[in-house]
């Protein structure tokens, strides 16, 4: 064989070998809506310090051998931390947070996607001490003590700032002010109160039921709802297995595990706000009538 033909052989051999993986690649890259790729990369979720230690229960519980959601990371730190980290670039593809301000302001700002905002859980408040058990009422609890009182960060941390308000409604706030030991996260706040160096502490009611501990729920009334929603971001790689985990993480199925680790009812939450609205809309009809 001259030197012509073998150049020609081997032409059609690489042409041959360029287009005949085409439809596999092809193949491979196509995900369905209840389906996974095996190229997908681990998603990089940004979860708020109260809500992680439910998340990574759920996933070890439905998700066991990874093929939901292979080898998820999960970056843990409060929400105001995790925002600051997201406007400065970060590669998160979902912030959870725990509250909506900052989701929301996300999407102001370009950085999610609005139509992925959802509410997955409420969050409670709970006093506790590691050292005594509370046999009065929280509020008894709160006006009586003379010791210093653990609490989440009130500027960067949502559960801190209810936290702030439960005191205010109180009006003990300016008779806290000095004797507080605020911690960067509400589980920073957790493992103060929980190692005695400090003796009682406003906690997210989720860590007690987690870790089999009791405290006293604080009535929502004296602070604002503890909303906390979810977004994806729009700097995320990983779209539709971002979409995947929301779907995973509002099913029934999951929101029940969430509820039975210490957070409000999703669902008597919704019927509470569209009472309160109902009155309001009939209260505002009499007032022109």
């Amino acid at each position: 064989m001259g030197l012509l033909p073998v150049r020609v052989f081997i032409s059609f051999i690489c042409i041959g070998l360029m287009l005949c993986p085409l439809p596999l690649v092809a193949a491979t890259n196509t995900v369905g809506s209840d389906e996974k790729s095996i190229d997908e990369k681990p998603l990089r979720i940004a979860v708020a310090s109260n809500f992680a230690p439910t998340l990574k229960k759920l996933l070890a519980r439905d998700n066991p051998d990874q093929t939901k959601f292979p080898k998820p990371l999960i970056i843990v730190a409060s929400s105001g931390t995790l925002f600051l980290q997201i406007q400065h670039g970060a590669s998160f593809d979902l912030f959870l947070s725990a509250d909506s301000k900052r989701p929301q302001l996300l999407i102001a700002t370009d950085l999610a996607f609005k139509v992925s905002q959802q509410t997955y859980a409420y969050g409670q408040l709970a006093l506790w001490s590691a050292r005594n058990n509370i046999s009065t009422d929280p509020l008894t609890t709160l006006k009586n003590n003379q010791q210093r009182l653990a609490i989440a960060n009130p500027k960067i941390a949502p559960y801190g700032k209810a936290a702030k308000q439960v005191l205010e409604s109180l009006e003990l706030w300016h008779d806290y002010k000095t004797r507080l030991i605020q911690g960067i996260n509400i589980s920073q706040t957790f493992q103060q109160t929980r190692s005695q160096a400090v003796n009682l502490g406003i906690v997210s009611n989720s860590q007690l039921v987690l870790n089999n501990l009791k405290g006293v729920l604080i009535p929502a009334r004296l602070h604002q709802p503890i909303q906390q929603q979810l977004v994806i971001l729009k700097r995320s790689q990983n779209n539709q297995q971002a979409k995947r985990f929301v779907k995973f993480l509002m099913n029934e199925k999951s929101q029940q595990f969430i509820a039975q680790s210490g957070y409000a009812k999703l669902s008597e939450i919704k019927e509470k706000v569209k009472g309160k609205i109902k009155e309001k809309v009939k209260g505002e009809v009499n007032t022109h009538e």
